[in-house]
Order: C-alpha cells, then sequence, then structure tokens
C-alpha cells in the first residue's frame, strides 16, 4: 500500500489549548507538515480545494508549488479539484506549470466537490454540477493532448485552434476521478478508463463500496479489465495512543469541535457519536493494531493501494506526533500486506 497525507487547510481554534493560528501560521504549519511527510516516507502530499470558511484551500496549484519546493521526490495531489466550477484553460495552464516546478511530481484529482458554497461564487447552479463537470473535464482532457483545440460548449466562451502553455512537463499528468457520493463520478472515470479515489469520510463503508463496485462493473462495459483497476481511498482523521481508549479520550475534542463547523454539519452525518463513527466509519482512531486491522479490512472491499490521512484540527505537536506514529507503527505493516504498484517505478515521462 501507498500512503498520502493531506490538508483542506481547516484552520479552527484548537479544541484543547483554545489557540488560533493566524493565516501565515497555517500556512507554513502545512509547508512544514509536507516536508514531514516526505521524510518520513510518505508517497504523496495533498491539498484540496474549498472555497469558504474555515479553509484556507482556495488554491491549490499555489500551496502545492510552495510545497515542491520544499522537497523532492513526494507527489503533490490536489484533494479535489473542484472542476465542475473552474476555467479548464486556466486549469491547464496552472497545473501544467505546477508540473514543470514541480519537476513532473503533479497529480490531479478531480471532482464536484461536497461544499455548495463554491457555486454561486462561480455562477454555477447545483443542479448543473455533474454536466458542467464532464463538459470541463472533456476539454481539459483535450487542453493537454492536443495543440490547435477548436471547441464549443456551455459553460465557458468558444475555442478557436488554441493551444494552452506551458505544455505539461510529464507526457501525461495523472489524473484520478474524486468518487464520494454519486455513480455519475464513478461512470465518468470508467469511460475513460482512469483511477479513482474514494473520498471514504462521511458514511459508512457500504456506501463507497457500492460505487467501488460500480466502477469495477463501467469499466467492463466500456471495455475496460477491471483487474487493472486503481483505487484510492481516503480515511478522514488519524489519531493514534498506545490503546485505543486513550485515542478515543484524547481525539473526542477534535471531533466534537469540527462536528460543529458548518462545513461538517452540511454533510449531516449518520452516525450517532465518536464511538458509532469509529465503529462503522473509515476514521482512524485507535491503537495502532487496531488501525491496521481496520485498514485491511477496507481494503478487502474496496481493494484501494493507496490510502490518504489527515491530521487537520489538531495542534502542530500533536500532527508531529501522529504524523510519525502512523510511519513507525502502521506504514510498515501495511506495505508488507497489501501490494501496490502506484509510484512504484519511474513517475516522470518527459515530453
Amino acid at each position: 500500500m501507498k500512503f498520502a497525507l493531506f490538508s483542506l487547510l481547516m484552520n479552527i481554534p484548537n479544541a484543547v489549548t483554545g489557540e488560533t493560528l493566524t493565516d501565515q501560521e497555517k500556512f507554513q504549519n502545512v509547508l512544514k507538515q509536507a516536508a514531514l511527510a516526505e521524510e518520513l516516507g510518505f508517497d504523496a502530499y495533498g491539498v484540496g480545494e474549498r472555497h469558504g470558511e474555515p479553509f484556507l484551500s482556495s488554491s491549490p496549484a499555489v500551496v502545492l508549488t510552495a510545497v515542491a519546493a520544499r522537497t523532492s521526490r513526494i507527489r503533490l495531489l490536489t484533494t479535489v479539484t473542484v472542476l465542475s466550477v473552474l476555467d479548464p484553460v486556466r486549469v491547464a495552464e496552472d497545473y501544467a506549470t505546477l508540473d514543470h516546478l514541480s519537476g513532473g511530481r503533479l497529480e490531479l484529482i478531480i471532482g464536484k466537490g461536497n461544499d455548495p458554497r463554491h457555486y454561486p461564487l462561480f455562477g454555477i447552479r447545483e443542479e448543473e454540477q455533474w454536466e458542467s463537470l464532464a463538459e470541463r473535464y472533456a476539454l481539459l482532457k483535450r487542453l493537454w493532448t492536443e495543440e490547435k483545440v477548436s471547441w464549443e460548449g456551455k459553460y465557458r466562451p468558444p475555442l478557436s485552434e488554441v493551444t494552452t502553455y506551458p505544455r505539461p512537463y510529464q507526457t501525461r499528468i495523472p489524473i484520478w476521478h474524486g468518487s464520494a457520493s454519486s455513480p455519475l463520478s464513478t461512470e465518468l472515470a470508467a469511460k475513460f478508463g482512469e483511477p479513482i479515489f474514494s473520498s471514504n469520510t462521511f458514511h459508512p463503508m457500504a456506501k463507497y463500496q457500492a460505487l467501488i463496485d460500480h466502477y469495477r462493473e463501467r469499466l467492463a462495459y466500456y471495455g475496460h479489465d477491471p483487474k487493472d483497476a486503481l483505487i484510492g481511498a481516503g480515511a478522514g482523521q488519524l489519531y493514534l495512543a498506545d490503546t485505543k481508549e486513550e485515542a478515543i479520550r484524547r481525539f473526542r475534542p477534535y471531533y466534537d469541535a469540527f462536528s460543529a463547523t458548518a462545513s461538517s454539519q452540511h454533510n449531516q452525518s449518520p452516525f450517532a457519536g465518536l464511538e458509532d463513527a469509529i465503529a462503522r466509519g473509515s476514521m482512524l482512531v485507535g491503537s495502532a493494531d487496531s488501525v491496521i486491522e481496520k485498514v485491511l479490512r477496507y481494503y478487502e472491499g474496496f481493494g484501494n493501494q493507496v490510502l490518504a490521512i489527515s491530521v487537520d484540527g489538531l495542534s502542530e505537536v500533536e500532527q508531529r506526533e501522529q504524523i510519525e506514529r502512523f510511519a513507525a507503527d502502521v506504514m510498515p505493516a501495511l506495505r508488507r500486506e497489501i501490494p501496490s504498484a502506484v509510484w512504484s517505478g519511474p513517475t516522470l515521462q518527459r515530453v
């Protein structure tokens, strides 16, 4: 198995100390976190996209460029790029630039996002999100693989023989499809024979497994071998301690604080509380052994080769503690147990 650490740059008062970071302090925190992830052997670092408080991650391309300057090996992910509201020309230009500045380490995860606040900001109605995503993605693919593109659609002005610059540094920037709530996302991924990244955060396992099963079925429908399916999965929050009881006790204030945010309440959690979320959801809160057992159980259902975790919301000291514990006590066992061909060979193919 391969491992990604990611952040949405959620900046809320610390639930234990009450400390509130300035925006500048939070950005510096994320840059230090990414450098630590590379030092400890994580395979990728991701920055998501949100447009509203308490998140500072409205510009993942900019943040990941700063991460690229402070790292040399780790893959850089967008978790996710909200393509349903963005101009594909701007996306093609910004992320091709990042691809160059990172030396070809970029991988894009696209999606429609799960926070409805971005639709009015960019002039899209929520009911248009899937149609908008599909149209914009088809154009983005052409802009990165073709020159002198002529195009006409609904969600941006027509193009006539346009070639975007710079061209990507990699021959083909890897693109994953974020999957959280609808078979329309897995349908789009299957159509193009491209990998999916299951959010696997807000609901019990069965909901996400149904989407992954749908993805494999539709891969076969479009003529792709389901055995070649490449799947990543999130796990939401991480909190490790010597015992499960200690982890629950220490993590509870953070769980309660995030549950009170508007973003969390929008997702309408089906869980009755922290213990229920740990028992029936993907949250990795417990001892190292219990976390390893849960990841293996999810792997049996999903077949995912990549796992993404987050330590957003914790104090900087606890973030470091959790990342170091995970790297030392969890990652080695999962690398042995779960094969993964992702990022195992040369990742850079120069144009």
